[in-house]
């Protein structure tokens, strides 16, 4: 019988009530569940990153915001909850949640918003639902495979239907272990995976870390509550949401990366003076949803000077890195810094590729990839994920 991964110590993994305390300042992480945040409150974001921080917004590998450089750590958490991006302090590092970047937009068997919607709330109402890691993950994916790629601890599969007639499988650690039909019976579904691991494998981080015997207990136990598995083909997932695309509904949506994936506060405050619908996504990626086409040539015309990249062949949009030297005390090289001149040097990325100071492997996709990491000599060496 294989033994739950090692992990030494308690998760760190930081929140807003609960930062990190990196070389350069603390870091304070926004959930964001499906990446999705409103103009207002991007701004508020942005003008505390711009009082409070380093100046810019992070954008992380699971569609989140951060924080870095904060001398003021209460400050920023006011901003925060007043921003409704905090709703309470016991359930703010749990609200992890992957939806399908264009769902109810542009493709997918269904829209996966309404049930991010219901989890979300039965979420932070949840008590047992608080003694979660920070890293557990929750997936919603439409049909299209790009939120299954990415190895959510539990995932519901969407199929057909909507509201009451809603089908989805459910797929714990990559294992399709039975189906539910209604937001209500699939959102249960979900949580009730989450409450089965708490009590199974408590202080356990992810579905990977439960021995084979704790894995066998979990699923005999969640399949006895599931319809059986309805399958089918899944489609590999697209190119980057990066340029210009036609919504369904005749509307335009834009997506853009920007460099290092650190968006700078006073860009923020132009994406958010656009006053629409914003999805961030696990990619590094900004969505703009929901623009006619006037408003989406004048948004290309004036942000893309300002540094908003729309240009799916920019190499920002299949790079990304740790924070590196000296911003992290561990990190062997300055991270950043050697990528903006390797990218400056013109050279072809045609593979999703991952920059990283140590072993650790910060920010890293979860998706397969090219790391590149930084030895205590100070090269890099290469290494296929």
């Amino acid at each position: 019988m294989s033994q739950p991964s090692p992990r030494s110590g308690t998760d760190r993994c930081p929140g807003v009530f609960s930062t990190h305390a990196a070389a350069d300042g603390a870091v304070a992480r926004i959930r964001l569940p499906g990446g999705r945040i409103r103009p207002d409150q991007l701004e508020k974001l942005a003008q505390a990153a711009a009082e409070h921080g380093d100046g810019y917004l992070e954008l992380t590998a699971r569609g989140n915001l951060q924080l870095r450089g904060i001398g003021d750590v209460e400050a920023v958490a006011e901003v925060v909850v007043a921003a409704g991006l905090a709703p309470s302090s016991s359930h703010d590092m749990v609200r992890n949640i992957e939806v399908s970047a264009l769902t109810g937009r542009i493709g997918g068997v269904a829209d996966g918003w309404p049930l991010a919607d219901r989890l979300d709330e039965r979420l932070r109402v949840d008590d047992a639902a608080a003694e979660l890691s920070g890293r557990f993950l929750f997936g919603i994916d439409d049909g299209r495979g790009d939120v299954l790629r990415r190895g959510p601890d539990v995932c519901a599969l969407l199929h057909d239907g909507e509201g009451d007639t809603l089908r989805a499988d459910i797929v714990v650690g990559g294992a399709p272990l039975g189906s539910a039909t209604g937001l209500d019976a699939i959102v249960s579904a979900l949580l009730e995976v989450a409450h089965a691991v708490l009590e199974i494998a408590p202080g356990a981080w992810r579905i990977a870390d439960l021995s084979d015997e704790q894995r066998g207990d979990l699923e005999l136990r969640i399949r006895a509550t599931l319809g059986p598995v309805i399958g089918g083909a899944i489609p590999d997932p697209g190119d980057p949401i990066v340029g210009w695309f036609d919504q369904d509904d005749g509307q335009v949506l834009l997506g853009a990366v920007v460099e290092l994936g650190r968006l700078p506060a006073r860009l923020g405050e132009f994406v958010a003076a656009v006053g629409a619908p914003i999805i961030v996504t696990p990619d590094r990626e900004i969505i703009l949803c929901d623009l006619d086409e006037g408003v989406a040539e004048t948004v290309v015309r004036v942000l893309a000077p300002m540094g908003l990249i729309f240009d799916a062949n920019s190499p920002w949009a299949r790079v990304s890195c740790c924070v590196g030297a000296p911003g992290c005390a561990k990190s062997h090289a300055p991270v950043r810094e050697d990528l903006l001149e390797y990218v400056d040097g013109g050279v072809e990325i045609d593979t999703r590729e991952h920059w990283v100071g140590c072993d650790r492997g910060c920010g890293a996709p979860s998706e397969p990839h090219v790391r590149v990491e930084a030895d205590p000599q100070g090269g890099y060496r290469t290494q296929r994920r």
